[in-house]
């Protein structure tokens, strides 16, 4: 792998939101890990077991197909007085936290800032997304086990 494809791969886990991506592959064997204080490092050694390269090709996938849908979403007329709650990250967006539990918020709910309100799932890592506001949800832009994309709405929140 190039150092610009390093790079590029590096910068790419920067805009997504992604906490940490494993790549190992006949060649080499690359780690690259987000730290609490949103710096990126990474690591590269030779590989210790040879592999398919599964991860690369996976992660720019999403990013393009679901993008078209997003944007005629949050057009409404009322929703100007609403805030809406966006996607930090690309992955798959599960509204409970398994199929046998409720929904971890419905239209009608009170979130407060830093309450969970859906799960976004990125190559396999399982993470919680908090409100980033206090209000009630007036609507629900994505359905459950659906796709997302980097900052596309999810919720509209009435703050009043």
């Amino acid at each position: 792998m190039k150092a610009k494809e390093i790079q590029e791969l590096i910068d790419f886990i920067a805009k997504s939101g992604l906490n940490k991506v494993d790549i190992e592959t006949e060649e080499f064997k690359i780690s690259v890990q987000r730290e609490a204080s949103q710096k990126v490092k990474y690591t590269t050694g030779p590989a210790q077991a040879p592999q398919a390269p599964q991860a690369l090709p996976a992660a720019p996938a999403p990013q393009a197909a679901p993008a078209a849908p997003a944007a005629p979403q949050p057009a409404a007329d009322d929703s100007s007085k609403y805030l809406t709650i966006k996607a930090p990250m690309i992955g798959t967006l599960y509204r409970s936290a398994n199929p046998e539990t409720p929904a971890f918020v419905n239209v009608g709910d009170e979130v407060k800032k830093g309450q969970v309100i859906c799960i976004i799932e990125a190559m396999k890592l399982f993470n919680e997304i908090e409100s980033e506001v206090s209000g009630r949800i007036v609507k629900v832009l994505v359905d459950n086990s659906t796709p997302v994309e980097y900052d596309q709405p999810l919720f509209l929140v009435d703050p009043s």
